[in-house]
């Protein structure tokens, strides 16, 4: 990391991927600028950074729906580290519920956090980037950017829209022909503590659904984006299996979701009458890298490109058509 990047932002650093991210940079030598809503999850977290080798560590305890305190943070952290070389867009907030039964400053809120926060983060970045015309925003998706699931259509169409706010800041600065990179990692279910803390409306406690990775894996792959700059990475088998299957079969995807999606993301544990959660405040002992579902989690997934995984996904199309193509050839069949 000290060959390339060296200050870097992260925002929803304080639990979870953002947590691991931060932590892999750390054992670069990285400068870190920390951004969550939790004080004393933040300065928790700064002293271990320091301890696994951060050069320096500042955070600020400020809420990414705030777009003037994200820009504020911005500015001290550049004041204080120097340049910044890279700003990571994680922070999220999900709710488990079908829509009508969400009220409406729930579905707000989640838009608020999980996709608008994203664009405050790009926003203070660029402010401070284009005048120097480089640097590197990524920002983190999801699968589930591509094909949205039962109980959690705030969380999805978030994901949806970072995926187009994206695409278009990137020709933005194309046109500009600036030095200003900008890349989305799709992710897969993640082993984070989002499933012991976000708000559900079920009677079941939320898991994820499909494939489970431990959040290193995330973590891995937005430092592999770090150093390579790609438009989009697709990370995990279920990843690309979802997003082409929904290319390919979505009526399939839809029929076959909803008959399994609401129960894939329930355990057998019933909610607690006590349960809190964290869509309005933040729940500071639950702050930490990894969720409760381990042992079903996987440490190592494939990281591909965007790019080739269509490219594999149209040649496998024409491969299979061709295939079908030659077995129906009445010359292979003996006619004349």
């Amino acid at each position: 990391m000290r060959n390339s990047a060296k200050v870097v932002v992260i925002t929803g650093a304080a639990a979870g991927v953002g947590r691991a991210c931060a932590i892999r940079f750390a054992r670069e030598g990285a400068a870190l600028g920390l951004i969550a809503r939790d004080r004393d999850a933040l300065e928790e977290l700064s002293a271990e950074l320091v301890r696994s080798g951060a050069e320096a560590v500042e955070y600020a305890a400020i809420d990414v729906s705030d777009a003037e305190a994200v820009e504020d943070a911005a500015r001290r952290f550049e004041l204080v580290l120097g340049p910044v070389d890279i700003w990571l867009n994680d922070a999220m907030l999900t709710v488990f519920s079908p829509v009508h039964a969400m009220g409406a400053a729930e579905f707000r809120r989640v838009t608020e956090v999980t996709y608008l926060g994203v664009v405050h983060g790009a926003m203070a970045a660029l402010k401070l980037m284009r005048p120097r015309g480089q640097g590197h925003i990524i920002n983190i998706g999801s699968a589930l950017a591509y094909r949205g699931i039962p109980l959690q259509a705030a969380y999805c169409g978030a994901k949806h829209a970072i995926r187009g706010f994206t695409a278009s800041l990137r020709t933005e600065l194309e046109e500009e022909d600036s030095g200003i990179a900008v890349s989305i990692i799709e992710l897969p279910a993640m082993n984070t503590p989002q499933f012991d803390w976000a708000r559900t409306h079920m009677p079941r406690e939320p898991k994820p659904m499909g494939t489970i990775y431990q959040p290193e894996v995330a973590a891995e792959a937005v430092f592999k984006a770090a150093r390579y700059r790609p438009r989009e990475y697709w990370v995990g088998l279920s990843t690309v299996l979802t997003i082409a299957g929904n290319m390919i079969f979505p009526g399939f995807m839809d029929f076959y979701l909803a008959r399994t999606a609401v129960e894939g993301q329930e355990t057998g544990k019933k909610v607690a009458a006590d349960r809190r959660d964290n869509l309005e405040q933040p729940i500071t002992e639950l702050h930490r890298t990894r969720g409760r579902f381990g042992t079903q989690s996987k440490s190592r997934a494939m990281i591909l490109s965007g790019g080739r995984a269509r490219l594999g996904i149209v040649a496998a199309g024409a491969l299979a058509f061709y295939l079908v193509g030659r077995f129906f050839s009445p010359s292979d069949r003996g006619c004349p």
